[in-house]
C-alpha cells in the first residue's frame, strides 16, 4: 500500500531483503550536477564504447546498458553524455556496503550497486524487516545521496523480483502467503535468469506469465526446455527457491581496463594509460585493505586480437609506482612496433590481507617512502573529492581532454561517526512502501 509507514506492512517471514540501487552509476554521477535532474543522460565514454548506465527518463528511449555509445547517441541525440567516475563509483558501493554490514554479517554482495541480506538474527535487535528495509534506504539516501529499492520475501528470487517491481525509490514486502498472488500476474521475463532467447522459447509455447510456466504440466515443459531448466523454471513459478544468503568472499583479484576513442600507438600515450590503470587498481585495493603479488597486462589490437601477459612481483604491494613499474615492462616485453591498440588493462592478482601481510622494505628506501605518499593522496581524495591529487602527467592529459571539472567534494559520513539511531524517527517514509496484491 503506497504510502503506509513501515511499521504497519505485513512482513512476516520477509527474512530475506534485496536492496538495489536505483540506476545507481547514473544517479552516482549526478550527485553533483542538480542541473541535470530529469533529463536524459547517459553514462559512457567515446563513440566506440558502451553505455555503462543511464538515467529513467534515457531508458524512457530504448538506452539501456550494454548497448554501443552510437547507438544510444542515435536514439536519444538530445541526451547529456557524463564519463563514469570510477572512484566514485567504488567508494559510494564500500559506503553502501558497509550500511548493509551494520544490519547483518549475512550480506551478499551481487554486484557494486545489489546485495541479499538474510534479517532473521536482526530482529530483534533492529525491528521489522520492512523498519530495516526502511532504515537502510533512509540512510542510504541521507549519507550517499542516492536512492534504493527494497524487495523483502521469504526466498531469494521472489526478495529480487520485489526489489525490481518497487522500482524507483520504493520497498515492496511479499510474505508468504502473498508470494503466488504477487508472481503469477508477471510476465515470464520477470523471472530471475529468463532472458531474451528463453522469453522467445516461452512465447512459442504461449506461455506470457508466469501463471502459465506454473500451471503448465511439467513433462509438457521439460519436453522444450529440458529437464533441469524445466523444474528450475517450474520451481521459481511457485516462488520456491532453496538459495541461501551467502556471505562474500573475499576478492579474487582486482583491476581496470578503458577502451581508447580512437585505436593509439603513441609509446606516450599508452605509457599514461598503463600509469591511469595503475593507480585506479591500487587505489581500489588500498580501501579494501588488500595487497597483490601478480601483476596481469591485457592487450587488445585494433583486430580486436587479445593477449595478456602476467608477472609475480618479489613481494606484495599495493603502491601505484610498484604496479606500473611491472605493467610498464610487461608492455615493453611484448616487443611491440608500432602496433595499433584498442583496449589496455592492468589487473592484480594474488591477494591477501594488508593486515597479515609482512613487507619487507629496502635498504635504501627513506623513512618516509611511496606508500606513505600514495596514503596521504587517498586521505586528501577522502576529504576533498576524488582526483585532488594525482600523478601530474595524468592531471596535464586529463584537463587537457577536458575531465577535469573542479566539482566539489562528494559528502561522506567521517570515520568514526555515529550510525543514525534505529527507532520510530528513522522510519519515515520515502517513495512507495507496499506489500503485494495491493499496491
Amino acid at each position: 500500500m503506497a504510502g503506509v509507514p513501515a511499521a504497519g506492512v505485513d512482513d512476516q517471514g520477509c527474512t530475506i531483503l534485496h536492496v538495489d540501487m536505483d540506476a545507481f552509476y547514473a544517479a552516482a554521477s549526478l550527485i553533483d550536477r542538480p542541473e541535470l535532474a530529469g533529463r536524459p543522460v547517459v553514462i559512457g565514454g567515446g563513440m566506440r564504447s558502451v553505455v555503462l548506465s543511464a538515467t529513467y527518463e534515457a531508458r524512457a528511449y530504448g538506452i539501456r546498458s550494454g548497448i554501443p555509445m552510437a547507438r544510444a547517441r542515435r536514439l536519444c541525440p538530445q541526451a547529456e553524455i557524463v564519463r563514469p567516475d570510477y572512484e566514485r563509483y567504488s567508494a559510494i558501493s564500500s559506503a553502501v556496503m558497509a550500511v548493509f554490514s551494520e544490519v547483518t554479517h549475512q550480506v551478499e554482495p551481487v554486484s557494486m550497486e545489489e546485495a541479499f541480506l538474510d534479517v532473521s538474527a536482526a530482529r530483534r535487535r533492529l525491528g521489522s524487516p520492512a523498519q530495516i528495509g526502511q532504515w537502510i534506504r533512509d540512510t542510504i539516501a541521507d549519507e550517499q545521496r542516492i536512492t534504493c529499492s527494497v524487495g523483502g520475501a521469504p526466498t531469494k528470487v521472489v526478495a529480487k523480483m520485489a526489489s525490481r517491481a518497487a522500482k524507483p525509490d520504493g520497498m515492496l514486502m511479499v510474505p508468504p502467503h502473498r508470494v503466488v498472488e504477487f508472481l503469477h500476474p508477471l510476465p515470464v521475463s520477470a523471472l530471475w535468469g529468463v532472458g531474451e532467447s528463453t522469453e522467445a522459447a516461452l512465447h512459442r509455447l504461449g506461455l506470457r506469465t508466469v501463471a502459465d510456466i506454473a500451471h503448465l504440466p511439467l513433462a509438457t515443459l521439460s519436453r522444450a526446455m529440458g529437464p533441469g531448466g524445466a523444474a528450475h523454471l517450474h520451481a521459481l513459478a511457485w516462488g520456491h527457491d532453496a538459495g541461501r544468503v551467502t556471505p562474500a568472499r573475499v576478492e579474487r583479484s582486482v583491476g581496470s581496463s578503458e577502451t581508447f576513442h580512437q585505436d593509439v600507438d603513441d609509446p606516450a600515450v599508452i605509457r599514461r594509460q598503463l600509469l591511469r590503470l595503475s593507480d585506479r587498481s591500487a587505489t581500489r585495493m588500498r580501501h579494501s585493505g588488500l595487497l597483490a603479488r601478480t601483476v596481469v597486462l591485457t592487450v587488445r589490437f585494433s583486430d580486436f586480437t587479445t593477449i595478456t601477459r602476467s608477472r609475480t612481483m618479489r613481494q606484495s604491494t599495493d603502491v601505484t609506482r610498484d604496479i606500473f613499474g611491472t605493467a610498464t615492462a610487461l608492455y615493453a616485453a611484448l616487443g611491440l612496433q608500432r602496433a595499433r591498440i584498442r583496449l589496455l588493462g592492468v589487473r592484480l592478482e594474488g591477494l591477501t590481507d594488508a593486515a597479515q601481510t609482512p613487507v619487507q622494505g629496502r635498504l635504501d628506501e627513506p623513512e618516509r617512502g611511496w606508500r606513505d605518499a600514495e596514503r596521504a593522496m587517498d586521505r586528501a581524495a577522502e576529504r576533498f573529492g576524488s582526483g585532488i591529487v594525482r600523478p601530474a602527467s595524468l592531471v596535464v592529459r586529463d584537463e587537457a581532454r577536458g575531465d577535469y571539472d573542479g566539482r566539489p567534494p562528494r559528502r561522506e559520513r567521517p570515520p568514526g561517526e555515529v550510525p543514525r539511531p534505529w527507532g520510530a524517527a528513522a522510519w519515515s517514509p520515502r517513495g512507495s512502501t507496499g506489500t503485494s496484491g495491493v499496491r
